[in-house]
């Protein structure tokens, strides 16, 4: 997955805030998938994935639906937002332990 910015972040949280509040850990967790498959095939083509973008978050995100963004005064958004970190410290120490 290429670098993660406060966008990506955002981006995916956004989708989140879409979905069942009981979906949104696997939905994350399958964007965050999407986007190292994505950065993985960009790696080894040097083309786009047909589906999921360029590698990054917010390309995988932007495949789906996205909320308007709110306010850090609204408790879903900051929740969900908390959602995509956690998701990403996960994925990072499972990679590490590989």
């Amino acid at each position: 997955m290429r670098p993660v910015l406060h966008g990506d972040v955002s981006a995916a949280a956004r989708v989140l805030l879409n979905a069942p509040p009981a979906d949104r850990e696997r939905l994350c967790a399958r964007m965050i998938d999407e986007a190292q498959l994505a950065d993985a095939h960009v790696g080894q083509t040097g083309r786009l994935h047909p589906l999921f973008g360029n590698g990054s978050l917010m390309a995988a995100a932007r495949n789906r639906q996205l909320a308007d963004e709110p306010n850090f005064d609204d408790l879903q958004y900051c929740q969900c937002f908390e959602l995509v970190l956690r998701c990403l410290v996960q994925f990072h120490v499972t990679r590490r332990r590989s």
